[in-house]
């Protein structure tokens, strides 16, 4: 039986693989314009770039009313598209007629490494594919709200998508994560309770071989003037891409000692050491709540609990924007260079790399067409995880300020008119991608806290968006902030002492603008938070949102900073400066195994030691725990068309309830209240509904049951074990007066309304 499901497993990950491979060919000859010099030619992020692309194309078709969302038209958007580029990059006018020939230059220069990144690609999607199948279950968490989304979209003609726990309303919160992978899901045609982990396992291996791309290309600036060996290349990348995709932090010393009270952290040093008891029954979720009543997740535990997130699904194009930005800033400094190489270039073939190099950058260091396509994926973002549109904003606008800073039009210490029209058209461009989204969407966040506000402004209590709470002054002890980021830090206090002083270059400036923007996002939490529904964690989502992202920027910086360490100890080195290389090895071997080591605790307890292979079916735990609903689940699905509205018992958040709404996509008149509360921006408004969704279950009355059937337009009435459990008056009489039995297995029913 596990080999069988093994195999149809293998199917579905190579059905997937196959449709990823497919689209990153054809964004391919897109994507080497925008990272004409990458080793690799940014050949990872033509996946990354097409996935964005497709999906914002059929968003805004659907927005629009132009074309609905189904498996031919996403299928013929997709050949549009290919067809676009095909003519746009093969048959050329003539001044751009190398395009077609060079085009394929660079194929047969580079196909190593394009071909050692596919590979990579899909060894890591299979890689994360499998340990997804010992934990497959889409249950737990958030993933009833993350699966909703998907199935709802998947049920959609139009957008925006219904929101399955508020009929009829839409979903107000930033789903287009949720919508690519119902765009992959569509396409590929495989069943959604296998797609959601599919996805897991494709951003899995997009984060790994894109962190590689740009940590592999962050040393390939230096080793190509110093002709270093390919080797410090790969061992670039790689390290970059554990730091990035498996690393932890500092909490793991805690395996080492003796257990602290979740609610009275102490810091190890107070801690009795036993090691002889590793691992001291040490839970690995405590890694992420460790400063109290805050969240501080990364990417590992991401993987590891599975929970199909904003966050989560916005890696890719984060660190797209990231590698676009790298390779804006390459190309400023490079120019310079061009212009020396030109008087050569006229007696030879056609230079690929140089010759897109001055094609695109004639207006350096803002070019029109990157600025566009910055707005644009920091429009998906947005979409996907909003403060990450706000976050890359930042950091972008940092990055742009320096070439400014740097360019010759930069003189008396005035920004050049140039400067702010670029800016201008990069904001413009955000807002215009993001107005699909944003004439639907209504902002939940009711203000900006200051955290341990004086006393005279707590008596003025608001001003403008700014709030002024009493009792609000939680901030980080400083060595709580160390276990969590100390390592990080010790590396960046390492680049700086070991080597940034007498060998700085180009490289190492983008890298410091990535730790100055983290370091900032991991200090904003400290002063300010936005505000939402939750009293007591109230700064918990701020810093969750903000030190994610950090988490990522360092630990790309952090590749780096080991990579030029390498470099800077396989130069001739004094006495002084070997000594003082193995004093750093000391500290640094057992900080990287601390660090390391966390994805042995997590992945092993999520995943039950890797023991039982249950498959990828994401849904197929219902059989055992819900059995009726399982049975109902499929009927519906296979039976059921379009988004009618179903009853069912409403409950509180990270319960069972909800689960016929998230299983099937069919939306229901409440759901996860909480939930509803925190989109909503107030209680009032779903509160009235918990009593209508009671009565509905519980009276007898028939006028008063049609009034609210009416009122939802509700067209089918589910009852399980559920709803008999949470309404003990439950009447089912007169629903057999205003509806039939369409379903009956047990004790489960389903009811049609015929009124």
């Amino acid at each position: 039986v596990v080999t069988k499901i093994m195999i149809v497993d293998l199917l579905f990950i190579l059905n997937w693989w196959s449709l990823m491979f497919m689209l990153g060919i054809i964004f391919f000859p897109l994507t080497v314009l925008f990272f004409p010099n990458f080793f690799d030619r940014g050949y990872i992020f033509s996946k990354i770039l097409a996935i964005a692309v497709l999906s914002y194309g059929i968003f805004l078709l659907g927005t629009l009313h132009l074309l609905p969302f189904t498996r031919i038209n996403s299928i013929a958007l997709l050949l549009v598209i290919l067809i676009t580029i095909f003519l746009k990059f093969v048959f050329v006018k003539k001044d751009k007629w190398f395009l077609k020939k060079e085009l394929f230059l660079i194929i047969r220069e580079k196909w190593k490494i394009i071909l050692f990144e596919e590979i990579l690609f899909l060894i890591t999607l299979f890689f994360w594919a499998y340990i997804k199948s010992f934990q497959p279950e889409i249950h737990g968490l958030e993933k009833f709200m993350d699966f909703g989304f998907i199935n709802s979209i998947l049920r959609s003609n139009y957008f925006p998508a219904k929101d399955i726990w508020f009929t009829p309303l839409s979903i107000n919160y930033y789903y287009f994560g949720h919508l690519v992978t119902a765009v992959l899901t569509k396409i590929s045609d495989v069943p959604p309770n296998i797609s959601f982990n599919l996805m897991l396992s494709m951003l899995f291996s997009l984060t790994f071989v894109a962190s590689f791309s740009i940590g592999m290309n962050l040393m390939f600036f230096i080793s190509k003037k110093k002709r270093y060996s390919g080797k410090i290349l790969y061992f670039s990348g790689f390290i970059t891409a554990f730091f990035v995709t498996f690393g932890g932090n500092f909490h793991s010393i805690y395996a080492f000692f003796k257990p602290y009270s979740v609610e009275n952290p102490l810091p190890f040093w107070n801690l009795q050491f036993l090691p002889n008891l590793f691992p001291n029954s040490y839970w690995y979720p405590n890694a992420t709540r460790f400063i109290h009543n805050t969240i501080h997740e990364f990417p590992i535990y991401s993987w590891v609990v599975s929970d199909l997130h904003g966050h989560v699904l916005d890696i890719p194009f984060v660190l797209l924007t990231i590698a676009l930005l790298f390779s804006i800033f390459m190309s400023f400094f490079e120019q310079n260079s061009l212009e020396n190489q030109k008087s050569k270039i006229k007696d030879q073939k056609y230079s690929f790399n140089l010759k897109i190099l001055n094609f695109k950058l004639k207006l350096l260091p803002f070019n029109f067409s990157l600025l566009i396509l910055l707005g644009f994926i920091l429009a998906i973002m947005y979409m996907t995880n909003a403060w990450d549109g706000a976050i890359y904003l930042l950091l972008t606008f940092f990055v742009l300020f320096f070439l400014e800073k740097e360019g010759e039009e930069f003189k008396n210490k005035i920004l050049s008119f140039k400067f702010f029209l670029n800016i201008i058209i990069l904001i413009f461009s955000f807002i215009l991608f993001t107005l699909p989204f944003s004439i639907y969407f209504k902002p939940f966040a009711s203000g900006i806290g200051l955290l341990c506000a004086p006393d005279f402004l707590i008596k003025i209590g608001k001003i403008g968006p700014f709030l002024f709470e009493a009792d609000h002054c939680q901030t980080s002890p400083f060595w709580q902030l160390m276990i969590l980021y100390g390592f990080f830090y010790f590396l960046v206090f390492s680049f700086f002492a070991l080597i940034f002083k007498s060998k700085t270059n180009i490289k190492d400036l983008f890298v410091i603008i990535l730790i100055m923007i983290s370091t900032i996002l991991i200090f904003i939490p400290e002063l300010i938070y936005l505000k939402d529904i939750y009293p007591a964690h109230f700064r918990a989502n701020t810093m969750f949102k903000l030190v994610y992202q950090s988490f990522i920027m360092l630990s790309l910086s952090s590749g780096y900073i080991i990579s030029k360490i390498v470099i800077y100890a396989k130069e001739g080195l004094e006495a002084k400066k070997r000594i003082i290389v193995l004093a750093w090895l000391i500290f640094f071997i057992p900080f990287f195994v601390i660090i390391s080591i966390y994805p042995y605790f997590a992945i092993n307890s999520y995943y039950g030691d890797l023991k039982i292979y249950q498959g990828l079916n994401g849904t197929k735990y219902l059989n055992n725990l819900y059995q009726d609903d399982y049975k109902a689940i499929l009927w519906i699905n296979k039976n059921i068309f379009g988004q009618p509205v179903i009853l069912e018992a409403q409950g509180d958040s990270y319960t069972d309830y909800g689960r016929i709404s998230s299983n099937t996509g069919l939306p229901t008149i409440l759901g996860w209240t909480v939930h509803e509360w925190l989109w909503r921006g107030t209680y009032d408004i779903p509160a009235p509904r918990i009593n209508e969704v009671k009565t509905l279950y519980e009276t007898s009355d028939t006028k008063i049951t049609n009034a609210i059937i009416k009122k939802y337009n509700v067209k089918f009435i589910y009852i399980g074990k559920l709803e008999k459990q949470k309404y003990s008056k439950l009447n089912e009489t007169k629903f057999k007066k205003i509806g039939k039995i369409i379903f009956s297995n047990s004790g489960t029913k389903i009811y049609k309304i015929i009124l």
